[in-house]
C-alpha cells in the first residue's frame, strides 16, 4: 500500500512538470536557427547593459507641505559690489515689525568695479549657466545632485591696479527673523531710530551717487557650493545718479537629501524692477538697491531616488524570456511562410510537368 501511494505521488508531481524533457530525435539544428539565437543573444546583451545604466540613474523626488518651523533665524548669506566708495553707502536690513537687524556679520571692502579678464570670464560662465538653467529646468537636478557641504567657491583674484578703487564688495552674512524684510544698500551708514531706521546720507553728495551693482552671490540658508542661485551672475548699470534697483524675492524653504549631503536650504524667484529718481517728474523713492522678500508658507522636500534592486531583477526577467519568445515565435512564423511558398510552388510544378519536361521538337527540312 505504501509502494502504491508513493507511486502515486510521484505520477502526480510528474504531471504537473512544466518543462516536459523532449527526446534529442526530435530536435534539429539549423543554419537559420542558429542565426535567430545569435541575434536574440545579441539583443538581450544590448538591453541588459542599457538596462543596467538605467539602474544606476537616479531622479530628484519633490513633495511639498507646510511649513512649521517659525522659530528659527533665516540666514542671508550676501557678495554684491557696488560702484561706491565704501564711506558712502551703507547695507542692513528691516524686517516686517520693522526691527533693524544689525548687519555685523557684513564686510566692507574696497575694489575695482571692473573685473580683470579672468574674473570677467568666470563672470560670462556664470551668466552662461543661468541662461541654460532657463531654458532647460532638468539642469536643476544635476546641480542638486553634484552639491556637496563645505566651503563655495572662490572667485579669482583681482588683478593690482595703479587706480584707486573706486567701489566697495559688501560680502559676509547675517540673520534675520524668518518674516518678510527688505535688505537695502543706499547711501549713508544706516543709524538706529525709534520708528525703524534712517541712513545719514546728508554729507554725501549726489554727484557721487553710482549705484551700478554686480551680485555675485545671494543666497538663504545653508550655503551649499555648486547651487547657482537666480541672482548670481546679475549685473546693473545705472544710467544716472539718481536711480532705483528693485528685487522683489520669494523664498521657498526646501530640505535636501541626495547621496552626496543632507541641507536646510531655500529656494527663491525673483522679480526685478529699476527707475531714475526724478521728483520734479513725480518719480519719488530713494536711490539704492532694494532686495525686498517673503517667505513662502509651503516648504519643498527634494530626496534623490533611484531604481530599487527587485525592480530591476524583475525587468532584466523581462527583457529576456521576451526576446527569447519573441524571436522563437518570428522563427516560427518565417519558417511556416517558407514551407508555405515552398508547398505551393511545388504544387504548380506538379500541376504543369511541360514547364519542366518541355522538350523542344524537332523539324524536318525536305528538299525536293
Amino acid at each position: 500500500m505504501r509502494r502504491l501511494t508513493k507511486k502515486k505521488a510521484l505520477n502526480l508531481v510528474r504531471e504537473l512538470d512544466a518543462f516536459p524533457k523532449v527526446p534529442e530525435s526530435y530536435v534539429e539544428a539549423t543554419a537559420s536557427g542558429g542565426t535567430v539565437s545569435l541575434i536574440a543573444f545579441t539583443f538581450m546583451a544590448v538591453l541588459a547593459f542599457l538596462e543596467f545604466f538605467v539602474y544606476r540613474d537616479t531622479w530628484m523626488k519633490y513633495e511639498y507641505e507646510v511649513d512649521k518651523d517659525f522659530s528659527s533665524k533665516l540666514r542671508i548669506n550676501v557678495d554684491i559690489t557696488v560702484a561706491m566708495r565704501c564711506q558712502y553707502i551703507g547695507a542692513d536690513v528691516l524686517d516686517l515689525a520693522e526691527t533693524m537687524v544689525a548687519s555685523d556679520g557684513l564686510k566692507y571692502e574696497p575694489v575695482n568695479f571692473e573685473l580683470s579678464p579672468q574674473q570677467r570670464l568666470w563672470h560670462m560662465t556664470l551668466l552662461h549657466i543661468q541662461e541654460r538653467l532657463r531654458e532647460e529646468h532638468s539642469l536643476q537636478d544635476v546641480l542638486f545632485k553634484t552639491a556637496l557641504k563645505g566651503a563655495p567657491p572662490a572667485q579669482p583674484p583681482s588683478e593690482d591696479s595703479a587706480t584707486p578703487p573706486g567701489a566697495c564688495r559688501i560680502h559676509g552674512h547675517m540673520y534675520v527673523n524668518k518674516v518678510a524684510g527688505n535688505f537695502h544698500v543706499t547711501v549713508g551708514k544706516a543709524i538706529p531710530h525709534p520708528r525703524g531706521h534712517a541712513h545719514l546720507a546728508a554729507l554725501v553728495s549726489h554727484d557721487t551717487y553710482n549705484f551700478s551693482h554686480r551680485i555675485d552671490h545671494l543666497s538663504f540658508g545653508e550655503e551649499i557650493p555648486g547651487i547657482i542661485n537666480p541672482l548670481d551672475g546679475t549685473e546693473k548699470i545705472s544710467p544716472d545718479h539718481n536711480h532705483m534697483f528693485q528685487y522683489f524675492i520669494t523664498i521657498v524653504p526646501t530640505k535636501l537629501n541626495t547621496y552626496q549631503i543632507s541641507a536646510d536650504t531655500h529656494q527663491y524667484s525673483v522679480t526685478e524692477r529699476e527707475r531714475a529718481i526724478n521728483h520734479a517728474a513725480g518719480s519719488h523713492g530713494v536711490s539704492g538697491i532694494f532686495m525686498k522678500y517673503d517667505i513662502s508658507s509651503l516648504m519643498v522636500k527634494v530626496t534623490e531616488q533611484h531604481m530599487p534592486l527587485w525592480q530591476f531583477l524583475v525587468r532584466l526577467c523581462g527583457i529576456v524570456g521576451g526576446i527569447f519568445s519573441t524571436t522563437g515565435m518570428l522563427h516560427g512564423m518565417v519558417g511556416f511562410m517558407v514551407d508555405v511558398v515552398c508547398c505551393h510552388f511545388r504544387m504548380g510544378v506538379y500541376r504543369h510537368p511541360e514547364l519542366i519536361n518541355e522538350d523542344p521538337v524537332p523539324t524536318e527540312n525536305h528538299t525536293q
